[in-house]
């Protein structure tokens, strides 16, 4: 069953076509891996499917609603793309609150699980302005997970992150994966994507390619 499904989808910014026509299905419960460089399009192709961007022709369709027509944002999706952005006076914990008091769907206990379950401390009164960026990237990650999502959308999620900082939200990545959740991961780490990826595709200059379809 595919959760996700992309059909001719192209975007341009102003006369640069930065997606070209991409058509790609992404099946439920598997991790999907999108590998490219910088300027490759998939950024742009993440914030396309989370409804950020309105493409210019083609559409996204998940979990059967189309984005931007039928649901602007899809429901039940956690994502962190690009660099996190956080209030940086505030603890890690208020700004995840903030972020919690949109949907209503989880309390401070709720909170302190997803901070704890990333390997950070949901006591500390340190403001995230003084974070390390691997700090602020497991609180990015523990904002995308805090509510339980059955999708997740990762663009580089271990960004910053040291070896033992890797290895741990590896491990995360893969405990989601068994607990049936369907993850789209874009990584310039090939070792992220060896281990992590049941299909992975590139995209270069806004073209997707089919890499691998299953697992090794």
């Amino acid at each position: 069953m595919n959760i996700i499904s992309v059909k001719n989808l192209s975007k341009d910014f102003g006369q640069e076509r930065v997606l070209k026509s991409v058509s790609r299905d992404f099946e439920k419960g598997k991790i999907h891996g999108i590998v490219g460089n910088n300027g490759s399009g998939k950024t742009v192709l993440m914030k396309c499917i989370c409804g950020f961007l309105i493409p210019t022709e083609g559409e996204v369709i998940v979990n059967g609603k189309r984005v931007g027509k039928d649901v602007d944002f899809p429901p039940g999706l956690g994502l962190i793309i690009e660099t996190p952005g956080f209030l940086p006076n505030m603890t890690g914990v208020k700004n995840l609150e903030i972020l919690a008091s949109l949907n209503k769907k989880i309390g401070l206990e709720g909170i302190a699980a997803a901070i704890r379950r990333v390997g950070l401390d949901p006591l500390m009164k340190k403001p995230v302005g003084k974070y390390s960026l691997g700090m602020r990237q497991r609180l990015g990650i523990a904002q995308a997970i805090m509510e339980n999502p059955s999708l997740l959308i990762l663009d580089e999620p271990l960004n910053g992150l040291d070896k033992h900082g890797v290895a741990e939200m590896r491990q995360l990545i893969k405990e989601l994966k068994e607990q049936g959740k369907t993850i789209l991961l874009a990584s310039h780490n090939q070792g992220d994507i060896d281990e992590l990826c049941d299909t992975v595709c590139e995209m270069d200059a806004g073209v997707m390619t089919i890499i691998r379809e299953e697992s090794i």
